[in-house]
């Protein structure tokens, strides 16, 4: 048993729910020593996200991103786990049509991650897409998303200019793959 191992103390209780995220409060209690801590925690149902990989480009979206303040914020096709039952296929196939307009033949898992593993639990999941042919896909009303047909030989300006994430990490993880690390 690790000094680190831990244990809930009772409930965890919601203190703000929200249309995207909620916070629960929780207690948790080091088996070791017994010391308690509180944290409090921001649940988010999770996400998936695409590089779709198409001969000589990836696909990419611009949109503006509110939060952060980023009126042109490069990604990686993504969307939530909004759907009950949906697997993480299904998920990334569906956020393809409604984001770009396209489907996959292949899926491959490439990567899961925690985003901030210290206050949240959200988790994407990455996929490679291959295969790709247009579909019709309605997006959400209130999005506002560019798309780009991104050359593989300007992979690195891809990674230089985007400051999101699972964009990063993403993206390095294609040039690894195809071999331009």
């Amino acid at each position: 048993m690790s000094e680190r191992d831990f244990e809930l103390v009772g409930e965890p209780q919601t203190v703000f729910k929200g249309h995207i995220v909620s916070v629960d409060e929780a207690t948790f209690r080091f088996t070791q020593d017994g010391k308690e801590i509180q944290r409090e925690i921001v649940r988010h149902p999770g996400a998936v996200a695409t590089i779709p990989l198409e001969d000589d480009h990836v696909w990419l979206v611009v949109q503006p991103r509110q939060a952060v303040g980023e009126p042109d914020m490069l990604e990686i096709p993504a969307g939530k786990r909004d759907v009950d039952g949906e697997s993480l296929e299904e998920n990334a196939q569906r956020e393809l049509a409604e984001e770009i307009g396209k489907r996959a033949e292949h899926f491959e898992h490439v990567k899961g991650f925690y985003t901030s593993c210290g206050v949240m639990d959200e988790r994407i999941d990455i996929f490679l897409a291959t295969g790709l042919s247009d579909v019709d896909g309605e997006g959400e009303e209130d999005e506002r998303i560019e798309v780009i047909a991104w050359p593989l030989d300007r992979l690195d300006e891809a990674i230089a200019r985007t400051t999101d994430a699972k964009t990063i990490i993403g993206l390095l993880l294609l040039k690894e793959r195809l071999g331009r690390a």
